[in-house]
């Protein structure tokens, strides 16, 4: 089991583990307990109260957040022709097509999301056992897979975070950074949630949301009350 050092170990002190917190205060804590010399990123978990096993309970989809993730998010996007051009005006870090893939087959991953228009994704597909298993791979649920690139180029650039369900419940989600302060990261976690409530599957049964934590990247999990989201809900 490994050991935690002395940082770590004072900022759990500082957190009961019984304790069901606000926002308010979960994020209070959050930024007391943040202690690493880079400005860490707060990750949220729902705990939600439906089977992945099963497909009609399957939560999955993408929201953007109004105060950005506060990092730089490189994008490739797989086009042709005048395409290309749109991306690269819309912010894109990288456009093309074929090219791109046989790079992408030698080794080269420098980028953080992937956009492809639908006449890319027969190529594009020639690479999925390298792009999926990395989360990489462009999805037509997710927006992804469109000819409408620039919009999707400057909504991930806004801070556009796609997230889905695990086997295990729980969906997490990167919030923004702790220097964002309260406000801002309760209006991301609002927006989040916001989004997560509305996709609720009509198979789901019970409680939705069973249970919530936050954590910084460095720093111990947070628990947060579920009964807090409509306190947090615009």
């Amino acid at each position: 089991m490994p050991k935690h050092g002395k940082k770590y170990r004072a900022a759990r002190e500082k957190i009961d583990p019984l304790a069901r917190y606000s926002f308010q205060d979960a994020l209070r804590l959050a930024a007391e307990c943040s202690y690493a010399r880079f400005d860490e990123t707060l990750d949220i978990a729902v705990r939600l109260g439906v089977d992945p096993r099963h497909a009609d309970q399957m939560v999955r989809g993408t929201v953007v957040l109004p105060n950005g993730l506060g990092k730089e998010v490189r994008v490739l996007v797989f086009a042709k022709g005048e395409k290309v051009k749109e991306a690269l005006d819309s912010g894109a870090d990288y456009a093309g097509g074929d090219e791109l893939v046989d790079q992408i087959k030698e080794g080269w991953l420098e980028f953080d999301k992937t956009i492809a228009t639908p006449d890319m994704m027969g190529a594009v597909g020639k690479i999925g056992k390298i792009l999926g298993p990395r989360g990489l791979m462009p999805n037509a649920k997710l927006g992804t897979v469109t000819f409408d690139v620039q919009k999707v180029v400057r909504e991930i650039k806004a801070g556009k975070v796609d997230f889905r369900v695990e086997k295990t419940g729980i969906v997490h989600a990167p919030m923004g950074k702790v220097s964002f302060g309260e406000e801002k990261l309760s209006q991301n976690i609002a927006a989040f949630l916001e989004t997560l409530v509305r996709l609720k599957p009509t198979a789901a049964k019970g409680t939705y949301v069973k249970g919530i934590a936050i954590t910084t990247t460095m720093g111990p999990g947070i628990q947060v009350d579920p009964l807090a989201v409509k306190a947090i809900l615009p």
